[in-house]
């Protein structure tokens, strides 16, 4: 059974920093490209950052240079350090993995920017 438990979401003021964490289960997560969508209110859901098992990873333009994605495969776990957040960085924050050709997401981590 895959799971994926994300924290570390928050209130925070624009110009701070969240870092996010997902806990992966159920696969065999060394192999697995990982990511992070976000969904605002009203908003389709975007994918904000990938990577793959190599490490290679990509972002979406909106954060690119603001957020860094990366993963330790001992802890089976993938991050995603948001820096220089913006209120319109405002959104549910949800980790994602492809295993054996279904996509899978985690509950969410609520992440609020204050202006």
């Amino acid at each position: 059974q895959v799971q994926l438990v994300e924290s570390g979401g928050g209130l925070v003021q624009a110009g701070g920093s969240l870092r996010l964490s997902c806990a992966a289960s159920g696969i065999v997560f060394s192999v697995a490209s990982m990511g992070w969508y976000r969904q605002a209110p009203g908003k389709e859901r975007e994918l904000v950052a990938a990577i793959i098992s190599t490490g290679n990873s990509n972002y979406l333009d909106a954060v690119k240079g603001r957020f860094t994605i990366s993963r330790d495969n001992a802890q089976n776990t993938v991050y995603l350090q948001m820096n220089s957040l913006k209120p319109e960085d405002t959104a549910v924050y949800y980790c994602t993995t492809s295993w054996r050709g279904v996509e899978y997401l985690g509950q969410g981590t609520q992440v609020t920017v204050s202006s």
